[in-house]
């Protein structure tokens, strides 16, 4: 669960009045027209301000410095020598001023908002951002909902798409629609001021536009307004502020590296003070792992549990009750930890790394007209060997992130009742020749490639390979009048052979992977052999159609890929 509040002094954003309804859109113009401030030296002094947002990686911040704003004595940073205190700044604009004028050195968003506000950020070589740790990426707590007729993802060509200003939606938004769409550009955009409602005053939010703007089709929400907007994750029933209809299309539970939540330091303050820096990470990287073992042995440790809840609440939500909201905020975030933060800045194998999404949020962001060029962005580049100091999460294999044997009953229930493409986000298909049983880099590396970025951009999805068989043998058996138990042979070696070429498919794709430093987790993928019951050509009665030109002929012969979400089936997915 994600909350962001609004403050009244919002980014001297200009209201675009709405023909629909009382939700006000806003312009949504570069950064670099939106925060005018000098930049002036960090301040000096034994306590260094450091922003926090209402979001579950922060709880870790907040119980690494004692369950307090003010570093406790006895605490994580405490003991790395750290005086620290913690603001909650939840609009990144004023972020930006306060990191740029000096009242602290850090700047804490997502990778994609650091990426907006690029160019500014280097005008000056002192507010240059380093990128120093990745505390989390999104794991359920952010949603896309849309309207009845979307079904897939590539249904959001040509749509209208709502989502917050300069919010943490942004590169989730950019991923989503380049991936089904090919460009940013084949959606039309409105903006608004709020990601949520506000505790007071009108209510600007996505949420809100969903529900009152008839041409919006769909919105970036975080996960309670998407509940909301769906009847608790179901279909809108129209009541009690859901819209009739709406579901929702996925979450960050499905497309979980997409939306990473990072700090960056000021490149004059990392040059100065690299050492305090250090520290700072290492005690990031010491209260996560304490606090996962918390969570975990919540029962045993029930006095610090709700310590640390209450805190979190009063802290990030203004109200020591609001322990339920804290569970849900942690519940919306998978934590980085040691070995993620090794993957994200120091693995250049790894197709969701820094450089990567950098590289793709930047050029959507020039497509969009939110920046003008590409910048250069830097990250610590730590030795992570001095970091693991006292971490135990260091080493192993991640466990399967899905129960094999409950996903194959999904997927052949689905086939059997003919629904298989129900929960589809993606998809595309591959060719082979006739009598081809091998799938070779060389011919299919860009098709390897792709099929390698879905796996490890929707980590939380399935990917379907299904194999297809040429119906020609068949149709011929059945016009010599061959017996029934012959035709029935030669559909069932068909069958065979297709589901033999999926897994061929499939041995290769992870094979590839391996050869370029990735491991795929294997249960994401399920082989299908259709052998010739779904032919390209199309069924006349209850035959494949004949083929009538080469073309058709080859169009039969042919692996498909497809991008599943399974959200629903909790029993199938496991979390990590």
């Amino acid at each position: 669960m994600r909350k962001i509040v609004s403050a009244v002094l919002l980014l001297a954003l200009a209201y675009v009045g709405s023909a629909f309804g009382a939700t006000q859109y806003v312009s949504s113009p570069p950064l670099t027209k939106v925060v005018n401030v000098e930049v002036g030296p960090v301040r000096a002094g034994g306590i260094t301000q450091v922003p926090i947002i209402t979001w579950g990686g922060d709880i870790a911040t907040i119980y690494a410095n004692g369950n307090s704003r003010s570093t406790a004595r006895g605490s994580v940073f405490d003991r790395e020598g750290l005086r620290l205190n913690l603001v909650h700044e939840d609009v990144f604009p004023k972020q930006v001023e306060d990191y740029m004028s000096g009242k602290t050195p850090y700047l804490r968003g997502t990778i994609g908002q650091i990426n907006m506000a690029a160019e500014i950020l280097k005008r000056d070589p002192r507010t240059e951002p380093v990128f120093i740790y990745q505390l989390t990426e999104s794991a359920g707590g952010d949603m896309v909902v849309v309207k009845p007729g979307i079904k897939t993802a590539k249904d959001l060509c040509g749509k209208t798409i709502v989502l917050q200003a300069y919010g943490p939606h942004v590169d989730y938004m950019t991923k989503i629609v380049t991936d089904a769409c090919g460009s940013v550009d084949k959606v039309r955009i409105k903006w608004t001021k709020d990601i949520t409602a506000p505790a007071n005053g009108a209510d600007n939010s996505p949420a809100a536009a969903f529900r009152e703007d008839k041409s919006v089709d769909a919105a970036f929400v975080i996960a309670p307004d998407g509940m909301a907007l769906t009847s608790n994750g179901t279909v809108g029933s129209g009541a009690e502020g859901s819209v009739k209809g709406a579901r929702v299309l996925m979450s960050t539970k499905t497309a979980n590296r997409v939306i990473a939540d990072v700090y960056a330091v000021r490149a004059d303050y990392f040059k100065s003070n690299r050492a305090d820096v250090e520290k700072f990470v290492h005690g990031l990287f010491v209260g996560e792992e304490q606090l996962r073992a918390l969570f975990k042995n919540r029962s045993a440790k029930a006095a610090d549990y709700k310590q640390m809840l209450t805190a979190s609440a009063e802290i990030l939500l203004d109200s020591p009750k609001a322990t339920a909201d804290v569970e849900g905020l942690y519940d919306g975030a998978e934590f980085s930890g040691f070995r993620g933060n090794v993957a994200f800045f120091g693995n250049p194998s790894y197709p969701r790394n820094f450089e990567k999404r950098t590289d793709e949020i930047q050029s959507a962001f020039m497509m969009m007209g939110l920046s003008g060029q590409k910048v250069a962005m830097s990250h610590a580049k730590w030795d992570y060997s001095r970091l693991k100091a006292g971490l135990t999460d260091i080493a192993g294999v991640e466990a399967p992130r899905f129960d094999s044997a409950e996903v194959a009953k999904v997927i052949d229930r689905q086939q059997k009742q003919g629904t298989l493409g129900q929960g589809e986000l993606f998809s595309f298909e591959v060719f082979f020749q006739p009598n081809q049983n091998t799938f070779t880099k060389d011919l299919y590396g860009k098709d390897f490639s792709r099929v390698v970025e879905y796996a490890s951009t929707y980590g939380g999805a399935v990917i379907t390979i299904e194999g297809h068989s040429d119906p020609l043998g068949y149709l011929k058996a059945k016009k010599e009048s061959q017996p029934e138990d012959v035709l029935r042979r030669i559909m069932q070696s068909a069958k065979n052979l297709s589901l033999a070429r999926a897994n061929a498919v499939r041995d290769s794709i992870i094979g590839y992977a391996k050869s370029k430093g990735i491991t795929l987790d294997a249960s994401q993928f399920v082989v299908v052999g259709h052998g010739i019951e779904k032919p390209k050509t199309g069924k006349c009665g209850n035959d494949p159609c004949a083929p009538k030109t080469e073309s058709e002929w080859r169009s039969n012969m042919r692996v498909e890929f497809r991008v599943i979400q399974i959200e629903a089936e909790s029993s199938a997915f496991k979390p990590l």
